[in-house]
């Protein structure tokens, strides 16, 4: 791949392509950079052979993961077992409970308005009775 610096390369290699680099060039590509930056001068060098693509069947990338211990793993699974476990829970009691709160609710005004009406009923009896008895005793 020959290019000059700020040129796009010719040609760019797939992910599923499996290219080999020569050792020697990449040694000497990076000695190239190092003294470039080092002298601030910009160095001519034999272009870069192009490397042949070579038909390899991709490999299952793996990410390399941290080791966890089975103890871990298993607080972990709890964890989010636990969180659903919770979360189901509380649908299941609203659920239940939503019925029945309503029904306690309704009971609950009934009551509270029938007391209601009754104490005021009282008050105002009283009230037109004392108003009663003040005109009778003029």
């Amino acid at each position: 791949m020959t290019s000059s610096p700020g040129m796009p390369p010719d040609r760019v290699p797939t992910l599923t392509e499996v290219v080999a680099w020569p050792a020697e060039a990449t040694t000497a590509n990076v000695a190239s950079v190092s003294a470039d930056a080092a002298s601030e001068s910009i160095l001519v060098s034999a272009p870069e052979p192009v490397p042949e693509p070579v038909a390899a069947a991709p490999s299952p990338v793996h990410p390399v993961l941290p080791a966890v211990t089975e103890a871990q793993l298993t607080q972990h699974i709890l964890s989010d077992v636990q969180r659903q476990i919770d979360l189901m829970l509380e649908y299941r009691l609203r659920e239940a409970l939503a019925p029945v709160l309503a029904r306690a609710t309704d009971n609950l005004v009934r009551e509270s308005r029938s007391e209601l009406a009754s104490t005021l009923r009282d008050v105002v009896a009283r009230a037109v009775a004392q108003e009663m008895s003040r005109h009778r005793s003029r």
